[in-house]
């Protein structure tokens, strides 16, 4: 996942499809979140590294129930989405936005659509993902990302050495698919704990 989205990533005109959104979503937790006046030390200082906005988002007031497994989870997050090199960050984005999509992970989706949407300065092939994630990509390279995402977020035990073919074809680097990779895995993590932990809050329900 999924950290708390940034203030002016509302595009203009926002997409809509199947239930799916690039608008800021927030998200409430179904349970009890801890509270940032009641904290411990650890638990104010791992929120304090995990996300500037951490103190704010009940996904990581919940997590933060257990400090140490959200500094690993929020460590192993940030080196995968966020470390130079490799893979461009905003087709990292795209790949977690394509597996959030598979998994049904709305809030997922719209975080990193609008990282995505960031990075990239358009937004065409979001509205792809969203409306037919199966033939995405505005160029032969997307549609091997979107692709490659969606077979091994679907049937991961049946990827095959044969699978990463057009990866290569269409220019990705070993170095690359590794990166990709990691960030489809991820989000089989990143989309489960959102998806069952709580649920998201469109602009509209605010305040309900």
């Amino acid at each position: 996942m999924a950290a708390p989205a940034t203030a002016g990533t509302l595009l203009q005109n926002p997409i809509r499809a199947h239930g799916f959104t690039n608008e800021v979503l927030d998200w409430k937790a179904w349970l009890d979140v801890v509270s940032v006046d009641s904290a411990t030390p650890e638990q104010v200082a791992v929120l304090e590294e995990s996300h500037p906005k951490a103190k704010v988002s009940d996904y990581y007031l919940f997590l933060v129930h257990q400090p140490e497994i959200l500094r690993q989870r929020s460590t192993a997050f940030n080196a995968i989405m966020y470390a130079p090199g490799g893979m461009p960050r905003a087709e990292r984005e795209l790949a977690s936005t394509v597996v959030s999509r598979i998994n049904g992970c709305v809030y997922c989706a719209s975080v990193h659509a609008q990282r995505f949407e960031q990075l990239a300065k358009r937004n065409a092939v979001i509205q792809q993902v969203f409306d037919d994630p199966y033939t995405a990509g505005t160029t032969a390279r997307e549609q091997a990302i979107a692709k490659f995402s969606i077979e091994l977020t679907e049937q991961p035990a049946q990827v095959t050495a044969g699978q990463l073919r057009p990866l290569r074809d269409a220019g990705v680097t070993d170095a690359e698919m590794l990166d990709l990779i990691h960030s489809v895995a991820i989000f089989a993590w990143a989309n489960r704990l959102m998806l069952n932990l709580g649920e998201p809050v469109f602009p509209e329900q605010a305040g309900e």
